[in-house]
């Protein structure tokens, strides 16, 4: 039965996703939802998935929301060992995608990048924007610190110190602060990270509408990490 994952190229969560599904050659068709025009929030797609979110994987009449259980179940579909087997490793993995959302993505994606970038994401009042942003940068800035010292600092990957979906998922979301002129020279490790990372074959093709984007919001001036 043919897998459909319904995503935006410049979305933060979907990219990991097409990553892998692209660089591991996974039998999965692609249908852009055109978030710029609203097309999530339409009754087709909120029927597809009612959080009106991307990505979202459809087989027949089953559906799967969730760019972290996506990559589960696609690694888990295709025996693929970037999701090992082993059960302490697995573990490893799901606990590093689950800081990665809880941790990082939280704060970097919802307290620093998407405020300064989406319209729908300002707040009310210029303070509660300043203290939305200045308290998502504070925070991202000591989960970022976590992941260059603690989690980098002596291996090359994120879990089992060998890629996996934790790394797809990882360096995805941590990218997408290039929107906004983030370079890392603070993070070493992340940096070192990210390098290994944009070398699969899959980096660049899969990335080139988001670099498209930072392209198109250079010159503003923006809160970085």
């Amino acid at each position: 039965m043919t897998l459909k994952l319904y995503m935006h190229p410049v979305s933060t969560v979907s990219r990991p996703v097409r990553l892998f599904i692209q660089e591991k050659k996974l039998p999965v068709t692609e249908q852009v939802v055109d978030l710029m025009t609203g097309e999530h929030l339409k009754p087709e797609y909120s029927a597809i998935n009612p959080s009106k979110q991307v990505p979202a994987l459809e087989e027949g009449d089953w559906r799967l929301p969730e760019s972290s259980a996506i990559l589960k179940y696609l690694a888990s579909r295709f025996d693929c060992p970037e999701y090992p087997k082993e059960l302490k490793e697995r573990a490893k993995v799901d606990s590093a995608m689950d800081w990665i959302n809880t941790m990082l993505y939280r704060d970097f994606g919802y307290g620093l990048l998407y405020p300064q970038i989406f319209p729908q994401h300002k707040r009310p009042t210029d303070d509660q924007h300043k203290g939305t942003v200045a308290w998502g940068k504070e925070k991202c800035q000591t989960a970022l610190a976590i992941l260059d010292r603690d989690i980098l600092g002596k291996n090359d990957y994120i879990a089992n110190n060998r890629i996996s979906i934790a790394d797809y998922f990882g360096v995805c979301i941590v990218t997408a602060g290039e929107l906004i002129g983030c370079k890392f020279d603070n993070y070493p490790n992340v940096k070192r990270w990210i390098g290994n990372m944009s070398k699969l074959s899959a980096w660049g093709p899969v990335n080139e509408v988001m670099y498209g984007f930072a392209g198109s919001l250079k010159g503003q001036q923006f809160e970085t990490v």
